[in-house]
């Protein structure tokens, strides 16, 4: 007779769903340290060996590179978007503003090469991913409008302005071997946000 008491079947469902989640988190977490250091075609063999995990359970997660990609810039953008909101809380609207510029810089540059191979991968099957670009717009929202209400920022930049010269920069200074020249326009395109408008 089966049964669906305490130590039946129903009862590990919940041990592992969150097992299931807690592989996911690893496997995310690894694929991002990996695709830092080898690329985004870096073996996903090795992702989950670092996750702890066979490759069984990779494809049972993310059955394609694509998804894999997708998962993990969505994770490296939330975690961004999550800083513009600490920045707000704990730093000055200035410092917030130029700290968050600083870390998005960072970001964008560091992602080109994956997000390039998201766009060139087979996206058959692919989930619907988050809106990441709203996502950015959002947090740049957060941090210059409070720099806007201080005073500090000129009132007629946007938040799309921002993101748009922040990636500019990193588009520019991709491959160049002037290792200060990214935070150099980033420092040109604050002085600017900072300077009061024209007439």
């Amino acid at each position: 007779m089966t049964t669906t008491g305490s130590d039946g079947p129903a009862a590990s469902r919940p041990g592992r769903r969150v097992d299931a989640r807690l592989n996911r988190e690893r496997l995310v977490a690894a694929a991002r340290d990996v695709f830092a250091e080898a690329g985004p075609q870096a073996s996903l063999n090795e992702i989950a060996r670092r996750a702890g995990v066979g490759p069984g359970t990779l494809y049972r997660h993310f059955p394609n590179r694509s998804t894999l990609l997708a998962a993990v810039l969505t994770d490296r953008i939330e975690a961004l978007c999550g800083q513009a909101e600490r920045l707000t809380a704990t730093a000055a609207p200035d410092e917030a503003l130029a700290r968050w510029l600083h870390a998005f810089l960072d970001h964008a540059r560091a992602s080109q090469a994956m997000a390039g191979a998201l766009l060139t991968e087979d996206q058959d099957g692919a989930p619907e991913t988050t809106d990441c670009h709203r996502l950015i717009l959002d947090a740049a929202a957060v941090v210059l409008t409070r720099a806007q209400r201080q005073g500090s920022a000129r009132p007629d930049l946007t938040a799309d302005d921002l993101v748009r010269l922040t990636v500019g920069v990193a588009l520019s200074t991709a491959h160049r071997d002037d290792e200060e020249q990214p935070a150099r326009l980033l420092a040109l395109i604050l002085d600017a946000a900072h300077a009061p408008p024209r007439g």
